[in-house]
């Protein structure tokens, strides 16, 4: 039914992509080039992933906060490498209320500049450190390729940014919120296995001295960035005077991280999961974990199904209850399978009068009876089950397409349909010139064993190469 709806994978992934955006009703073009409107199934989705996160985020010790939309041009410049890096991207204000501003304004793209202004306020001694903070908010950087989920010009993110006493303290925090909050959610939440590592110094954040990735392999080979955390050593902190005093009465430098994960994470769940039927959403993600549909208009159905919708809620479960017989069965199921819902439980006259419903998994597009006594609780189990299927099967994506090579060619060579891994001694800034120039990058640096290394000037890293979006 549903392969009808959709462009096949194999045919066109990227309009399969925007098939499934379209018709599994998540989001819509808005009305300015590059903008998004994000619809409620799409929005909450991005809801359960927004409440892991906040909640990770503050058992790591960050407070949310809320910063204005526009920043003064003159906060971005402060830090030229900064501008430098987001110039290209920026939408500037120049005119308001009817006059052209004295000074123009920035639609934020990121916020380390006014964050800067004002932990420099906030910070006099080493008792107000280390400050840690969270906002979640939208911005802007000007897209010229735009797609929804994954590059619009205005997108919804987290963005945290903290100050402390010591290098180690910082760097110690970024990782923190790397493994604890960032590789955490996607692995344990949204069943993304992910790469874990540093950045090359050619692809590190604008600024920073450091920069933390998780990186996505999508079932067409290529890597996504799905969260980044950065090191920012004492570029902010110089900039904006950012100093505190410390035990013995002396003047310091702070130093500062920042980090952020947006709405690119929708767009990876997506590509790591979806078949030619739509999406399949872990349980832990899902809006609606279990659907139990009225296969026809029978009182005994109509009971039964309320029956089990009330099991599953008692249970704890987000369920739906369908009892939509005026609309076509079959057109009802495409539906549901397009909008990825994890488990259905399928209620039929035949089946109720053998005591049985028929249990649907979605990762796996097979019924099976079950007892109408033990339907809920079969459901709620099913719903682990399908949560570590779907890792596993992202898992064995990455580590079946994933290769090891030794030279820059034959990582171009691999990277047209996965993973090339290289030691990056045989690769090197030339070598990733050169990748670059064919359409390739370094997504991360590794350990050998696929820890993050302490910098890019250990020895003996392996390279990750791939296409990206």
């Amino acid at each position: 039914m549903a392969k009808t709806v959709l462009t096949p994978q194999s045919e066109d992934f990227p309009r399969w992509y925007q098939d499934v955006v379209a018709k599994a009703e998540l989001a819509d073009n808005g009305p300015v080039r590059g903008t998004m409107v994000i619809r409620p199934y799409g929005y909450a989705i991005w809801e359960r992933i927004q409440a892991e996160m906040d909640r990770r985020i503050k058992a790591a010790g960050a407070e949310n906060v809320y910063f204005p939309l526009l920043i003064p041009e003159s906060h971005l410049r402060r830090e030229a490498e900064h501008v430098e890096g987001f110039s290209p991207e920026l939408a500037v204000v120049t005119e308001a209320g009817g006059q052209r501003l004295e000074e123009p304004v920035v639609i934020r793209p990121t916020s380390e500049t006014v964050f800067g202004e004002y932990m420099a306020r906030w910070v006099q001694s080493y008792r107000d450190l280390p400050l840690r903070l969270n906002q979640w908010a939208n911005v802007v950087r000007w897209e010229l390729r735009p797609r929804l989920f994954l590059r619009t010009s205005e997108f919804l993110w987290q963005e945290g940014h903290t100050a402390h006493a010591s290098s180690a303290d910082a760097a110690a925090f970024a990782r923190r919120i790397h493994a604890d909050v960032y590789r955490a959610v996607l692995e344990e939440v949204l069943a993304i296995p992910v790469l874990a590592g540093l950045k090359t110094d050619a692809e590190r954040f604008a600024g920073a001295t450091a920069t933390l990735t998780c990186e996505g392999m999508m079932r067409d080979g290529k890597a996504l960035q799905l969260a980044t955390s950065h090191e920012l050593g004492q570029n902010f902190a110089r900039a904006f005077d950012i100093t505190y005093t410390d035990a013995h009465g002396s003047a310091e430098l702070c130093w500062t991280t920042s980090w952020g994960s947006s709405t690119r994470m929708v767009g990876g769940l997506i590509m790591v999961h979806g078949d030619d039927a739509g999406l399949r959403l872990p349980p832990q993600v899902a809006p609606v974990q279990v659907v139990v549909v009225a296969v026809k208009d029978a009182p005994a159905v109509a009971e039964a199904v309320e029956r089990l919708r009330r099991e599953l809620v008692a249970d704890g479960t987000r369920v739906r209850a369908d009892d939509r017989t005026g609309v076509g069965l079959g057109r009802r199921l495409t539906d549901w399978e397009l909008k990825g819902v994890p488990v259905r439980l399928e209620v039929g006259p035949r089946d109720l009068a053998e005591g049985v419903v028929s249990l649907v998994r979605r990762d796996r597009r097979e019924r099976e009876p079950v007892g109408l006594d033990g339907a809920a609780a079969a459901a709620t189990e099913a719903l682990g089950v399908v949560q570590r299927a779907l890792y596993d099967d992202a898992a064995g994506l990455l580590a079946g397409r994933t290769v090891d090579v030794d030279d820059v060619d034959a990582a171009i060579d691999v990277a047209r349909d996965g993973f090339a891994r290289l030691p990056w001694a045989s690769c090197g800034a030339e070598g990733e010139r050169r990748l670059n120039a064919a359409g390739v990058s370094i997504r991360c640096l590794t350990t050998d064993d696929g820890a993050v290394p302490d910098d890019v000037d250990a020895p003996d890293l392996v390279a990750i190469a791939g296409r990206a979006y």
